[in-house]
């Protein structure tokens, strides 16, 4: 296999501002605008349709229809019996580590006596029902089933459900080893449908094909291809959405200290989940530049999808980027604010304290994203293309809603109706005012 080659952006001498750098960086990403005509009638198919119409673009796209949408409790126990030990364990631990990070994010409500007889109380309340989408394509990801469902059942979501693709080898089911993580997670209700089908049939229910109801949800979790994505564009506002996914990414921030072998190998784990993947270094050391190229070049021919990985790293997308020094880097890195980031550096924790945009910071040669994956407890739910300037990742949070109840008494009312009726004058809103005042004066004789 011939080298593979990391297009190389030089920043050396030069200060650009964070506009430039934002254009400059190696940056993929998605049109989702361009195939929105194909997936609003799809959508639209499915709002007049349901369930039939989501079993027929099932067949059309995954080559499989199954009898029902909703996969029958057996076929979920009978998958978790016939799980590998060894996956089984794996997903056990995985469970606990992230029960044990997100149990410490919820909320609780708290009240404010804003002045005596003045109260508001924040209440955080869960979303009653959630729609979590586990895609399939490249690969089989029971880790999203955990990412997704432990925060929802910690935020105390009222039901959920799991959607997944049919898949043809396993007579239309979704893949095995989702039903068991499923299962094992204690979700009982998994839909066999994916696509942007998957997100039409959650958002606007149905009933099934043996006369059960499939129950709209209230919000959609969990990322997707191009056409889940525009499909969550599509249905947004109907139902509240997590992000619009785009494309997966790493970025390392490393110096001379680091290892070319764990930072090739890194940059290939990302590359291998997709062909539109992102894998980007920075660095102020030449040096490591060219030993992580060779290192690449050796580990690629060696790693399962080769091809995959090779046309990631070569896109447009992939690169290295070099910089005078780590505070330039700190510079980039939160310019490009990547989705996950690596901090491959001397005093690795000071610096990844002094990174301000990141959607999970990896610190130190012993912390790879492979482990942000499955095992380390956070969620692997990520903003990406650069959204993690002005969002978070997935967490218990994401399923709550924020409710102010407002208590005030007739004494605190009056003492504040001045302010009140200043400004609904300001706004030139008087019957604002006037909600206000006619409770403590008599109403004008001549106007009734």
């Amino acid at each position: 296999m011939p080298a593979t080659e990391l297009a190389r952006i030089d920043l050396r001498g030069r200060t650009p501002s964070a506009a430039e750098l934002r254009a400059a960086l190696p940056r993929g990403g998605v049109d989702v605008d361009s195939v929105l005509p194909h997936v609003r009638p799809l959508v639209s198919e499915v709002r007049e349709r349901g369930a039939e119409a989501a079993l027929e673009f099932g067949e059309k796209f995954d080559g499989v229809r199954p009898a029902t949408v909703r996969v029958r409790r057996e076929e979920l126990k009978k998958a978790l019996e016939a799980l590998d030990p060894a996956v089984r364990a794996a997903l056990e631990e995985s469970i606990r580590r992230a029960r044990k990070v997100h149990a410490d994010q919820r909320r609780t409500d708290t009240t404010t006596e804003v002045v005596p007889g003045g109260i508001v109380t924040e209440r955080w309340v869960p979303v009653e029902r959630v729609g979590l989408y586990v895609p399939g394509g490249n690969a089989v990801y029971p880790s999203s089933v955990v990412m997704n469902v432990v925060p929802a059942q910690l935020a105390e979501v009222g039901s959920l459900v799991v959607a997944s693709p049919p898949q043809k080898q396993f007579d239309g089911l979704p893949h095995p080893t989702i039903l068991a993580a499923a299962e094992l997670l204690g979700v009982d209700e998994v839909w066999a449908v994916g696509g942007a089908q998957a997100v039409a049939l959650l958002s606007y229910g149905g009933t099934d094909t043996d006369g059960a109801d499939l129950i709209p949800v209230d919000m959609i979790t969990g990322p997707g291809n191009i056409y889940v994505t525009a499909a969550k564009r599509l249905c947004q506002g109907l139902v509240g959405i997590d992000a619009e996914a785009g494309p997966t990414e790493v970025m390392i921030l490393a110096d001379d200290s680091a290892d070319p072998v764990h930072v090739a190998a890194d940059l290939i784990s990302q590359a291998e989940h997709d062909v539109l993947a992102a894998s980007v270094l920075v660095t102020d050391s030449e040096r490591l530049a060219d030993a992580v190229c060779e290192e690449v070049t050796v580990q690629v021919a060696a790693t399962k999808h080769s091809e995959r990985v090779a046309k990631a790293l070569a896109g447009p997308q992939s690169g290295i980027v070099l910089v005078d020094d780590i505070a330039q880097g700190l510079k980039v890195t939160n310019a490009y604010a990547a989705e996950h980031l690596e901090i491959q550096t001397l005093d690795a924790a000071k610096v990844a304290a002094r990174v301000s945009s990141a959607g999970a910071i990896f610190v130190g040669p012993w912390a790879p994203v492979s482990l942000g994956d499955y095992c380390a407890g956070s969620n692997h739910v990520l903003p990406t293309a650069g959204c993690a300037r002005h969002s978070s990742g997935l967490s218990v949070q994401t399923f709550l809603r924020g409710i102010h109840v407002i208590e005030y008494s007739e004494a605190a009312l009056q003492d504040v109706a001045p302010h009140v009726l200043a400004l609904s004058e300001a706004e030139d809103l008087p019957a604002h005012g006037a909600a206000v005042r006619l409770r403590f004066e008599p109403l004008n004789p001549e106007a009734k």
